[in-house]
């Protein structure tokens, strides 16, 4: 093992945080679905929105790294409005984002344990009082060191059934069958709705950096720029490859059979866990359905500690009083139990559509994308960086192309949202 890889492994983490939340609702639903329904052909946009997003992420690492400041800090340094809109957007994501992953996880565990006769609001309640738990007394070690082994049965369950399923080739066709359209209505909002949540949210990319800081606090030391990047470059890598075998399994397994997968949470876990036992055998049915519900699980966990982390940082910045009279420590506990208690109540309301959420996800989220992506270069090209520490040309050139993108799309979204 050379000694750059020995480094990358003792410092992983941020990376596979990311890679862990990232591969819920983008991967496991999104994916999934357009190649059940698009097949093949929506491999573009997934790698189109993977590497013109991936500057967007990387420079939460960068601008850390270089400066022991978050995104959020930098924020503050390019002015006060910047940071008001950032603490609104990511309000708005408190009642959408984590209420949208908790369905579906409570979805994954009815399916799981057959328990379909209890409510999905009464399990999102059970499941909103263990993560609080477990990260208030695990806290950012906890996450880090469960999510190693989630992802990496994860990894290798998906690279199992991805061999069987290409050996078995792809399901027949029913007679008469019709390819749905991407290019009408339908086909664009989805096509959209794919690419806001892939690899994910951009507002995400300061989960990345809070992530980042606590990492290097409980190590006591920091690693070097390149080697921070090399390591997130590892997680978003392997984040990139499971969304194009999930796309995979969804158009060798039910492309061209007419089957919709359903917006009703439990149904849809159901659904999702045939795809892979229908090509493994049903031996594997619990466990195909104990690692998608592990998967869910830690994804759950990892945005609800990020957007509490966010939440906490926003509020100190803000009301620079409540960091002097609170520890950190206190107010990250109060942020996870709040926020369990805005998205309980948001689940009780919608019931266990998921459809309703993830589209009121995707519209805030898309619609922001290219405003926080130039948020973030406003900060790694700032005089916060020295020149060597500032991206180079061809990052650069490649953030433009991505903000020029998601602006022209997310104009055309909002047009087709309200005209």
């Amino acid at each position: 093992m050379t000694s750059t890889l020995k480094t990358i492994i003792k410092n992983i983490g941020p990376g596979l945080l990311f890679a862990s939340m990232a591969i819920g609702t983008s991967h496991l639903v999104m994916s999934t679905k357009a190649g059940a329904q698009y097949g093949w052909i929506m491999v573009i946009p997934i790698i189109l929105a993977n590497v013109l997003k991936y500057p967007f992420f990387e420079f939460g690492v960068r601008y850390t790294n270089a400066t022991n400041k978050t995104l959020i800090e930098g924020y503050l340094n390019r002015g006060k409005g910047y940071l008001v809109f950032y603490a609104l957007i990511t309000f708005i994501s408190t009642f959408t984002i984590l209420a949208a992953l908790y369905i579906v996880t409570s979805g994954l565990l009815i399916n799981l344990l057959k328990i379909s006769s209890i409510p999905i609001p009464i399990i999102a309640l059970s499941l909103f009082t263990f993560i609080s738990f477990l990260l208030i007394i695990g806290k950012y070690s906890f996450l880090e060191k469960s999510l190693k082994i989630v992802v990496t049965i994860l990894l290798f369950a998906v690279l199992a059934t991805i061999l069987l399923v290409l050996n078995k080739g792809q399901v027949a066709q029913v007679f008469n069958y019709k390819p749905s359209s991407i290019f009408n209505e339908a086909g664009i909002l989805f096509l959209i709705g794919l690419m806001g949540w892939m690899p994910t949210t951009v507002e995400a990319s300061s989960w990345v950096s809070l992530w980042s800081k606590e990492k290097w606090n409980i190590q006591g030391n920091k690693p070097s720029l390149k080697t921070s990047l090399q390591e997130f470059n590892t997680g978003y890598i392997i984040t990139s490859i499971l969304a194009i075998l999930f796309l995979i399994i969804g158009w060798l397994t039910l492309y061209g059979t007419n089957t919709l997968l359903s917006s009703s949470a439990v149904i849809f876990a159901d659904q999702l866990v045939n795809l892979f036992t229908i090509h493994i055998g049903n031996w594997s049915y619990i466990l195909i359905s104990l690692a998608a519900f592990a998967t869910m699980f830690s994804t759950c966990m990892t945005a609800h500690d990020a957007i509490a982390r966010v939440s906490v940082d926003i509020l100190q910045l803000l009301k620079p009083k409540i960091k002097k009279t609170n520890s950190s420590k206190r107010l990250f506990t109060i942020a996870v139990i709040v926020l369990a208690l805005i998205n309980f109540t948001v689940i009780a309301g919608f019931g266990a559509n998921m459809g309703q959420l993830v589209a009121l996800a995707t519209f805030v989220s898309f619609i922001v994308a290219p405003i926080i992506g130039y948020m973030n270069l406003k900060n790694v090209i700032s005089e916060d960086l020295s020149v060597h520490q500032q991206p180079g040309k061809g990052l650069k050139i490649l953030t433009y192309i991505g903000i020029t993108f998601l602006l022209l799309f997310s104009i055309y979204y909002f047009w087709i949202v309200i005209f």
